[in-house]
């Protein structure tokens, strides 16, 4: 607890405009919810947060289905899921609770595709993948890495003949339900084909249950799944999973193909691009089919959002100290708790959605109304205009990550100019080395830096969570010609990713300040 404090103290030097803690803390009673692990790692990281204040906010990361039972069966006081009730998965129709409710969004963030994959003793980390390639291996129709299709997505890796080992969930998930959605509006015939050979019925549409078959594993929750995939003996594999995971067990996910020709991560900034398509329903959910199909070349296609089921009501024993509880915890994660997104490895919501959810807070029995000046909140997405500020400075990608003969971060690129900071295309702040300019250029030379990446005999390491280059000291470097690593000689220097303001432990991940248990 005296490290909890602190460590929240800290976040209040570092973030200086902060919302006064609710006036009313003495009151607090404990309330319970389960539901998503897609966005179980921001609701943990909140509810940690909030203790300081009285709060005890307990959440079963068990799944959406089961989150979405649980809430209508009045035997938790919220639940969290990506898709809402009533939806058909496949013959059964989810049905409405009895007691009223509304939808509140929480959090945005990507679908990723976390791999574990080798290249002789050497991890690789630049994986790129079209959606249909990612559609033929979640399907069976891929099987080997070295597939053409894999290696016409990735011309600058030499990969091998190794089995492709797809992880699915093996319990009624929220990411499962968002990946088939996305499978189904996009590549509805091997999807189908698909289903039909595992007995379920066509056109298949989307599920939150994974129709797995021999060659796949299937695993419960996020974290089962991450967990296998990041394993020593699990080289391989891969999974869809929230980025989050992927961050946090430090394991690269494929750069996923968008509708512009670009192979694109899921960072912060890439699903605030991709959610500028998003369709917001009346009741706050969603249409993602022009997130799928944006054109902008830094748009993430797999972006959404995750929602938390509110009680309006007091059935089923919701109290009105209940419901005083409930509302202030939301107003803190959708104020304050919006700044650690990015650091968690989701993408924090706009401002329209910041205000909506505000709006639903009201409709929570024993809400006591707080009149917040949204602009305190240091959500970086807010702008004075109502735009995207996220998404309005999101850098554009480099021109290795366009497809095409070359591939940023290989020994057919050159090295430079992948993935790396500055919104994760590229060192600085914009896409490549400097002033906006791609990195890289296309030489053949392993060891080559190319016009405004990274020179030859900078001192560098990968950062294994997204294949950034990082820059460190002048040690002697290579790149590897097989992998596209750029693999520091000096082992000292493969120590130094921390100075470049990675830190992953402590009070601090990235940068921003947050709560340690």
């Amino acid at each position: 607890m005296k490290r909890l404090l602190i460590a929240l103290a800290g976040a209040i030097v570092a973030l200086p405009v902060v919302v006064a803690p609710p006036a009313q803390a003495a009151n607090y009673v404990p309330v319970s919810g389960a539901g998503s692990t897609w966005s179980a790692n921001a609701m943990d990281q909140w509810r940690r947060n909030v203790n300081q204040y009285g709060m005890r906010i307990d959440f079963q990361a068990s799944g959406s289905s089961d989150g979405r039972n649980q809430f209508r069966n009045g035997t938790v006081d919220f639940a969290v899921s990506e898709i809402p009730y009533g939806l058909k998965d496949g013959n059964v129709v989810d049905p409405l609770p009895s007691r009223p409710f509304a939808y509140m969004p929480i959090v945005a963030g990507g679908t990723s595709f976390m791999y574990n994959l080798r290249i002789g003793p050497n991890r690789v980390t630049q994986l790129r993948l079209s959606g249909e390639t990612i559609a033929k291996i979640f399907t069976g129709v891929i099987t080997k890495w070295d597939d053409p299709a894999v290696k016409a997505d990735n011309p600058g890796l030499a990969l091998p003949p190794l089995k492709v080992v797809p992880v699915v969930r093996s319990d009624g998930s929220g990411t499962t339900a968002q990946f088939t959605a996305w499978m189904a509006a996009q590549h509805p015939d091997i999807w189908n084909a698909y289903c039909q050979k595992v007995g379920r019925g066509t056109p298949c549409g989307f599920t939150s249950n994974f129709p797995s078959s021999a060659g796949f594993v299937a695993q419960s929750g996020s974290l089962g799944v991450s967990g296998y995939v990041k394993q020593d003996q699990s080289v391989g594999a891969i999974t869809y999973v929230e980025y989050s995971y992927a961050k946090s067990a430090g394991f690269p996910a494929a750069k996923v193909l968008n509708k512009a020709g670009y192979y694109i991560l899921p960072t912060a900034e890439a699903v605030a691009v991709g959610l500028l398509g998003a369709q917001i329903n009346r009741d706050l959910t969603s249409n993602l089919s022009n997130v799928y199909n944006s054109t902008d070349k830094r748009a993430y296609p797999l972006s959404s959002y995750s929602y938390m089921v509110i009680p309006t009501s007091g059935d089923n024993g919701f109290s009105n100290e209940k419901g005083n509880t409930l509302a202030d915890f939301a107003y803190y994660f959708l104020c304050q708790g919006q700044q650690q997104a990015d650091a968690l490895g989701y993408s924090p919501l706009p401002i329209n959605l910041v205000k909506a959810g505000l709006d639903q807070v009201k409709r929570i029995p024993g809400a006591v109304v707080e009149n917040l000046d949204i602009a305190k909140c240091n959500n970086p997405t807010f702008s004075a205009d109502g735009t995207n500020t996220l998404a309005k400075t999101a850098p554009q990608p480099p021109a290795c990550d366009a497809k095409g003969p070359t591939q940023c971060g290989t020994a057919a690129e050159g090295g430079g100019g992948g993935g790396g900071g500055g919104g994760g295309s590229g060192g600085g702040g914009g896409s490549g080395g400097g002033g906006g300019s791609t990195g890289g250029g296309t030489t053949t030379d392993p060891t080559a830096g190319g016009g405004g990446g990274i020179p030859a005999d900078a001192g560098v390491v990968v950062d294994p969570e997204t294949g950034a280059v990082v820059v460190t000291d002048p040690a002697a470097t290579t790149v590897d010609p097989t992998t596209g690593e750029v693999v520091a000689v000096d082992p000292m220097a493969a120590g130094a990713v921390g100075t470049a303001g990675v830190v992953t432990g402590g009070a601090y991940v990235a940068g921003v300040p947050v709560a340690t248990e």
